[in-house]
């Protein structure tokens, strides 16, 4: 289902029609000129959200339990995730125990950017891996060179 989009000076100007829409739609992207666009979206499609998150959550942790299950994962992910065919077995695994963490983290705190993170920094390493001309440079050793002490910030 598409959401449908609005200005925010329609959502100022007409709230109630806007209201009515959401009513429809359940869930309405606002543009901004002026700042990041938002997500106007009801109550009870936002607790909808916030269930599925949490029981994806949980099933992802509990097939992490067991070996079966932890299998399963890893056989599925380049369905989800494709770059992972760049990853090591044991980058892989590590993948997945950082992914199940952070999906425990959106059930459990409702903290969302770690899931984020840890996908773009794995995603980022395939992409590293992918290239072996780059993968070299940045693998190799560097220069035996004394650059002084590290100062802290």
């Amino acid at each position: 289902m598409l959401t449908p989009t609005i200005s925010f000076s329609e959502l100022s100007k007409n709230s109630k029609r806007v209201a009515e829409t959401l009513d429809r739609a359940k869930r309405l992207h606002v543009t901004r000129r002026d700042g990041e666009d938002m997500y106007l979206t009801t109550a009870g499609h936002d607790q909808q959200r916030e269930e599925t998150a949490d029981i994806t959550a949980r099933l992802f942790a509990a097939l992490m339990t067991t070996d079966s299950g932890a299998r399963a994962i890893v056989l599925a992910l380049p369905s989800v995730f494709p770059w992972v065919r760049h990853l090591a077995a044991d980058e892989m695994r590590q993948f997945v125990e950082e992914l199940t963490h952070a999906a425990q983290d959106i059930a459990e705190l409702d903290v969302h950017a770690n899931l984020h993170r840890v996908i773009t920094e794995w995603r980022a390493t395939a992409r590293i891996l992918a290239d072996p001309e780059l993968a070299a440079r940045l693998t190799s050793p560097l220069p035996d060179e004394d650059h002084g002490e590290l100062v802290a910030p």
